[in-house]
């Protein structure tokens, strides 16, 4: 059975920067795409980044662009986001993805049709 387990969340003062770390564990497939959404409370999943299997092809949504870095150590199994200038409406529970069909990771990304997600881990702005 895949899973995948989230860590690096936390409390950080507006400006300040955390980096995610997501372990995926229980699989033999070698191509895959990964991403990291988050949801704010009272808000709808949002789709941060998402990176392809060879990690040279990453997409990002317009509201972190510049600011975080997805990227994917496949020797460890493990997916990152580096997430720099945060700011207070960066605070949401963020969610790792992957997605073991072998689709298009850009499509697989923007439809949000992964089929295995990760529990979470929580991420506070503060002023």
């Amino acid at each position: 059975q895949v899973q995948l387990v989230e860590s690096g969340g936390g409390s950080v003062q507006a400006g300040g920067s955390l980096r995610l770390s997501c372990a995926a564990s229980g699989y033999t497939y070698s191509r895959y795409c990964m991403a990291w959404f988050r949801r704010a409370p009272g808000k709808e999943r949002e789709g941060v980044a998402a990176i392809a299997t060879g990690g040279g092809v990453t997409y990002y949504a317009d509201s972190v662009k510049g600011r975080f870095t997805i990227s994917r150590d496949n020797a460890k199994n493990t997916l990152y986001l580096q997430m720099n200038s945060l700011k207070l409406e960066d605070t949401a529970m963020y969610y790792c993805a992957a997605d073991f069909s072998g689709g298009y990771c850009y499509t697989v990304y923007v439809n949000a049709n992964f089929d295995t997600w990760g529990q979470g881990t929580q991420v506070t702005v503060s002023s």
